[in-house]
C-alpha cells in the first residue's frame, strides 16, 4: 500500500512540476519583435516574423538596425540564402515550439544556409578579409547582412559555384554524415535513396557516387532524367514500382522521405544493411509528424534488430563544410537549384518548399 502512495503522490508531484515548467517556459516566451531602431544605427532590410503561424500571414520584409561585429566575427553581405525543409515549420509552430519558443519564436528571422560577401572583419578575426566570397550556416540568414563566428559555420565559397549555388551547399550535411560516418559505405556497395530527387536527395546521390557506391534513386516519373543526370545508377519510379517488394538488396537504404514504414525499409537491406533515417523530407501532405515517429520509432528499434539504423544530426563545423566546399570544387557535387525568389517572396518561397515537391534547392536571392 506504502508503495501505491508513493507512486501516486510522486506522479501528482511530477505533473505539477510539469504544468509548472510548462506555464513559465511559455509566459516568458518572448521576443524582440515591438523594439525601437537605436538612434543613428545603420539600417537593412529582413524578414521577420513576431508570431507563429502561415508564412503569407506571419513574414513580412521590415527595416531593422544592421547588425555589427564584435572581435570574432565577420559581417557577411547576404547574396542568397537556401531554404530548409524545416523553415516552413519554424514559421508555424507546431511541434518546433518546443525548441523555437512555445508561445513566440525566439529567433524572428528564419533561414540558415547563406552565402555573401565578407564586409567587415572583427579585430581578432585573420582568417577571412573584406570582399572575401563565404558561405555557411548562420540562424537568421533571411536578411541583408548576418554576423557570424569566424571559427564556427562559414567557410570560404568555391569559385566554379555562383552564391545561389553556394547557399545550397550546407544542406549536404546531411548527406556527408549519412553516408560517411556511418562507417558502412564502401566503395562498390549498393545504394538505395528514396527521395532522390529533393534537396537533400540530390546531394545524397552525388555523395554517394563520389564514395564510389552503386546508386539507386527513388524519385517521381518527371524527374528521373534529373537523378541520372546526376550520376545513379538506376532509378525507380514509386508510382510504378515498389523498392521494398522488387527482391533487391541493399547495403544503405537512405531514406529522406519518411513515408515508409520501417518493415519496408528493412525489406530492402542486405541481412547486415544500414537504414540512415535522416526526415530530411516531409510526408502526409506537408506533415512532419509522419518522418519524425519513423525517425523515433527506428531508434527504438535498433535496439532489437541486426539491421544498423543511423540517423545523422548535420553538424555544420568548419571542418565538414570545407569538406563539402572541397567536393564541390572538383566537380563532385554540384547543387541543384529548383528556383529561386526574391528576399520580398520569402513567405511564397517558404510555401512552395512546404509542398514537398521541389526539385534540388529553393533559393532566396537578397
Amino acid at each position: 500500500m506504502k508503495i501505491k502512495r508513493l507512486m501516486k503522490w510522486g506522479t501528482l508531484a511530477l505533473l505539477l512540476i510539469l504544468f509548472a515548467w510548462f506555464q513559465f517556459a511559455y509566459w516568458s516566451s518572448t521576443n524582440d519583435c515591438g523594439r525601437s531602431i537605436p538612434a543613428g544605427a545603420e539600417r537593412m532590410q529582413a524578414i521577420k516574423y513576431c508570431e507563429y503561424g502561415a508564412p503569407d500571414d506571419v513574414l513580412k520584409l521590415e527595416e531593422v538596425a544592421k547588425p555589427v561585429p564584435n572581435d570574432n566575427q565577420v559581417l557577411v553581405r547576404v547574396r542568397a540564402v537556401s531554404l530548409r525543409f524545416y523553415d516552413g515549420g519554424m514559421v508555424e509552430g507546431g511541434i518546433g515550439r518546443l525548441v523555437f519558443g512555445l508561445r513566440k519564436p525566439k529567433n524572428t528571422t528564419p533561414g540558415s544556409d547563406f552565402a555573401g560577401t565578407v564586409e567587415a572583419v572583427g579585430r581578432n578575426v585573420t582568417e577571412f578579409k573584406p570582399h572575401d566570397e563565404v558561405f555557411g550556416v548562420r540562424a537568421g540568414a533571411l536578411a541583408e547582412y548576418i554576423c557570424v563566428r569566424a571559427d564556427r559555420a562559414v567557410v570560404s565559397k568555391p569559385a566554379n559555384v555562383t552564391f545561389e549555388q553556394a547557399a545550397a551547399i550546407p544542406t549536404a550535411l546531411v548527406a556527408l554524415q549519412g553516408l560517411r560516418d556511418t562507417g558502412q559505405l564502401k566503395a562498390g556497395q549498393k545504394v538505395l535513396i528514396n527521395g532522390a530527387s529533393g534537396g537533400v536527395g540530390t546531394f545524397t546521390v552525388q555523395i554517394a557516387k563520389a564514395f564510389g557506391a552503386e546508386v539507386t534513386g527513388v524519385c517521381s516519373t518527371k524527374n528521373l532524367d534529373l537523378v541520372r543526370s546526376i550520376g545513379a545508377d538506376h532509378v525507380i519510379d514509386y508510382r510504378r514500382d515498389d523498392f521494398a517488394r522488387d527482391g533487391r538488396r541493399y547495403d544503405v537504404v537512405f531514406d529522406l522521405v519518411g513515408n515508409r514504414s520501417l518493415r519496408d525499409c528493412r525489406r530492402a537491406l542486405t541481412p547486415t544493411g544500414t537504414l540512415v533515417l535522416s526526415g530530411g523530407g516531409v510526408s502526409n501532405g506537408g506533415s512532419l509528424v509522419g518522418p519524425v515517429g519513423l525517425i523515433l520509432r527506428g531508434q527504438a528499434l535498433s535496439r532489437f534488430v541486426g539491421h544498423r539504423l543511423v540517423v545523422p544530426t548535420a553538424q555544420p563545423g568548419k571542418e565538414n563544410l570545407a569538406v563539402l566546399r572541397e567536393l564541390a570544387e572538383s566537380g563532385r557535387i554540384t547543387p541543384v537549384i529548383d528556383r529561386t525568389y526574391p528576399l520580398s517572396a520569402a513567405a511564397e518561397a517558404i510555401s512552395h518548399v512546404e509542398a514537398g515537391h521541389t526539385r534540388g534547392k529553393v533559393v532566396i536571392t537578397v
